[in-house]
């Protein structure tokens, strides 16, 4: 298996046995890439986590071929022949061709056909072909006519003809051969269900809808099959010309015109039509839509990962800002620690002149008591028109930015049991105001508590395999927090979740030794943590930063096992490693060849003295201010021809989806995001990107907004 994988991957061989290795030994794959460089020859993430899961796809398939063989051996039909087919067969699908002869079957029309003793009869029908003759052939099944059970000469042959049908459909060449017909030559058709036109209207572009499943797009498979889910349209998958692949398979089986043909002919194309066709297309179905799931997966994975990476405005003192025409906004201060201070209900759009004003002083009394650093407003409903109201106070402190921020998920954290448990006391309408300040001021460190389906991004999440949803996106989630690294004194019990090795058991027990210990002074206290043992130490430590510990190393993400490097580095120059870490000159004396050894390289050397330089960098981006265009703020503001600034909330495989501030996205559809063409939308924008745009079309009744990203809006 290991060299099989070696060669898919172009990689040494050596290398996928080592990454093996370490996962058998419990390494995680945040472990396995940033610390064990030298034995996989410096592989990625993205390359390790691959690995693993086609050695899991591999070992389904080892698991699957051992229950075949268990099968023909327990009812006596393994063949040296047979086991060999079995034991070449490279994937899935080869391994049930080989076994679909020999596979228990139900009753079907064919097995009844030869309880009645047809099956001689289909051999001799078969045998006329191959020897070209004439033969009588309702003679010959006259002989099969028998009272009640075959009745006349029809019905033998009919059965003679069910036998060779079936043997058609299971013979792997010519079932190979139709499988390639459907995938070069298929085509994806759909049609409105009879009388749900109506109904049906938001899947009017597929009304009339054929393309070639080839270079079918996987938005448009998982559109058409949640409309056929919702009883909306009918589709099929079949080839374009049926006709020719009828043909082949009759041309298979059958030469020449005699009367024996005319009937093997005839059961191959009842073969195509009733078994191998609906076979075929359930199984070319089910590989659409593995494949629209998994595109989709990767563009909701790379969009969860862009706004889990968002730039943070960092440990400062933010009022959080829920808006709210009807029940008002709900108001909180939090500490520079994330700490709730304060919190109230302001009415600002609803109400007397009186009420507005007293709305007004109460925010600027908040700001002030609280020593307000940043205000953060939920993009949602009254976003847009809070932010003007917070804007045109009188006194209103210009050093306070007013920053919108997206609020997708804030309402599932408010009723969630985490939230629960961080505020037992608060009214959940409040909570989310916590949320929406804590993520301005780290993205990730609030996100990680929501799950990732709910922070509205991705196409068809709901209609993708949930299973390998939820795989993808936990990767992507443990990627960007081991990537940031967490402070141990700090973390939420979610967070610490995700850090290599970690877990929901010792993350719980991480917070609670905290609570009653106190603040972690060295990584090493880890270890005093219940059921913290010595792997997970190995796996853990690297990523968890103790800032103002007793030991600088701590604070970086040198791992535990490179101090003595560091160590003996300083020692050398005569120097203190804190000494080292603060000196550019001293590091630059350092010779990384003298500590190279069996098992560190100079990958690893590399990355120590990155590190030095920059102990526990954060790779996140720096937060930059971003306001929309004013005076515009609802869709009767926006018109053709308008150039507005605006954020990318999602990213699909058709375009981008561009908020610019009108509570409305737009959506820059792939071929206007530039002035080249552009195959995946992924390589152009990002979630989370400011870019400018320039209205094309405004479609007010479906509250639509066309958007251009071509050079005449080119971003800034």
């Amino acid at each position: 298996m290991t060299a099989r994988i070696a060669r898919e991957f172009s990689l040494q061989q050596k290398q996928v046995e080592a990454v093996f290795r370490l996962l058998d030994e419990g390494a995680t794959v945040p472990f396995i890439a940033r610390y064990r460089k030298e034995a996989t020859g410096s592989l990625d993430e993205v390359v390790v986590a691959a690995l693993r899961d086609r050695r899991n796809a591999l070992a389904e398939l080892e698991k699957r071929r051992e229950a075949i063989l268990a099968s023909l051996r327990e009812r006596d039909l393994l063949t040296p022949a047979l086991a060999q087919a079995v034991a070449q067969a490279a994937s899935l699908t080869v391994l049930e061709d080989v076994y679909l002869p020999y596979r228990p079957k139900r009753r079907t029309r064919a097995v009844m056909a030869k309880e009645r003793g047809l099956e001689p009869l289909a051999r001799w029908l078969l045998a006329q072909v191959k020897a070209k003759a004439g033969g009588t052939v309702e003679a010959e099944a006259a002989r099969y006519v028998v009272a009640q059970q075959v009745p006349d000469v029809a019905a033998a042959l009919a059965g003679a003809r069910d036998i060779i049908a079936e043997e058609v459909s299971e013979n792997r060449s010519m079932r190979q051969s139709m499988r390639v017909a459907f995938a070069r030559e298929g085509v994806l058709r759909c049609s409105p269900v009879a009388g749900k036109e109506a109904e049906a209207a938001k899947y009017q572009d597929y009304f009339s809808f054929e393309e070639k499943v080839a270079s079918l797009p996987s938005h448009r498979v998982l559109a058409a099959l949640r409309a056929e889910e919702e009883g909306l349209l009918r589709v099929q998958v079949r080839p374009k010309d049926e006709a020719r692949a009828v043909a082949y398979l009759e041309n298979c089986v059958a030469q020449g015109g005699s009367p024996a043909a005319a009937q093997v002919r005839m059961a191959a194309r009842d073969s195509y039509t009733r078994l191998l066709a609906p076979a075929l297309e359930t199984e070319l179905r089910s590989f659409l839509k593995k494949r629209a799931d998994a595109a989709a997966i990767k563009v909701f994975a790379e969009n969860v990962q862009e706004l889990l990476l968002a730039p943070p405005l960092g440990s400062k003192a933010i009022m959080g800002i829920d808006p709210g025409f009807r029940t008002g906004c709900k108001v909180v201060c939090c500490t520079a620690e994330g700490k709730l201070a304060a919190c109230c209900t302001i009415n600002p759009h609803a109400g007397s002149e009186a009420t507005r004003q007293e709305a007004g002083k109460t925010v600027l009394a908040m700001l002030a008591q609280h020593s307000i650093e940043a205000v953060a407003v939920g993009n949602g409903t009254a976003g847009r028109e809070t932010e003007a109201f917070l804007r045109g106070l009188a006194g209103w402190p210009q050093a306070v930015p007013l920053i919108l921020v997206n609020e997708s998920g804030a309402s599932v954290y408010s009723a969630s049991e985490v939230a629960r448990e961080e505020f037992p006391d608060l009214d959940l309408t409040y909570r989310g105001a916590v949320s929406i300040a804590r993520r301005l001021a780290d993205p990730l460190a609030e996100l990680v508590k929501i799950d990732p389906k709910s922070i509205g991004v991705g196409q068809y999440q709901h209609d993708v395999h949930q299973g390998e949803l939820k795989k993808a996106l936990d990767d992507v989630v443990s990627h960007c927090v081991n990537a940031v690294g967490v402070d141990v004194n700090t973390a939420s019990q979610q967070l610490l979740t995700y850090v290599s090795g970690v877990g929901a058991v010792l993350a719980k027990n991480i917070v609670a030794y905290r609570h009653e210990q106190g603040a972690f002074v060295n990584r090493r206290q880890l270890l005093r943590v219940p059921r913290l043992g010595a792997k997970a130490f190995e796996q853990c430590s690297g990523f968890l930063r103790v800032r103002g510990g007793d030991t600088p190393l701590d604070a970086s993400a040198v791992h535990p096992e490179a101090y003595a490097i560091v160590e003996r580095m300083a020692a050398d120059l005569g120097v203190s490693v804190r000494d080292l870490m603060h000196n550019a000159a001293l590091r630059a004396r350092v010779v990384l060849e003298r500590y190279v050894s069996a098992s560190v390289g100079m990958p690893s050397l590399t990355d120590i003295m990155q590190e030095l330089e920059k102990p526990g960098r954060d790779p996140r981006a720096p937060f930059a201010l971003f306001s929309y265009t004013e005076g515009v703020s609802t869709l009767e503001d926006v018109h053709s021809g308008m150039v507005l600034r605006g954020v990318v909330t999602n990213v699909t495989a058709f375009g981008a989806f561009v908020d610019i501030g009108v509570h409305q996205d737009g959506l820059v559809h792939i071929s206007q995001l530039a002035e080249h063409f552009v195959k995946d939308p992924a390589s152009v924008v990002r979630a989370g990107q400011v870019v400018q745009v320039r209205v094309l079309e405004v479609d007010k009744p479906r509250r639509r907004i066309a958007l251009s990203m071509k050079s005449e809006a080119a971003a800034p």
